[in-house]
């Protein structure tokens, strides 16, 4: 019992800190990620295409409004988005 409770610790502990290191990361190195997990998986995109083709352009428009708003705030409020280096105080 007290092995699973160590284990759901750091299983929570890696969720927080993949938050944080995901709202520290800038637009730049987002997409840099995007490109590598892009090519990562072409292959099976490419097999997969005609299965999931309106997902994908439903996930496309999706991910362009959100570009579009961040935009659209960037613009308003100058800035990029602040970083909170404690990840326990973020908003969920």
């Amino acid at each position: 019992m007290r092995d699973l409770r160590i284990l759901r610790e750091g299983q929570e502990w890696a969720e927080q800190e993949a938050i944080h290191l995901l709202r520290c990361m800038t637009i730049q190195e987002s997409l840099r990620q995007w490109a590598i997990l892009q090519a990562a998986f072409e292959p099976h995109l490419l097999a997969t295409q005609a299965l999931f083709a309106e997902e994908r352009r439903q996930a496309l428009a999706e991910l362009q409004a959100r570009l579009r708003r961040l935009a659209e705030w960037q613009a308003r409020h100058g800035d990029a988005l602040p970083c909170d280096p404690d990840p326990t105080t973020a908003a969920g």
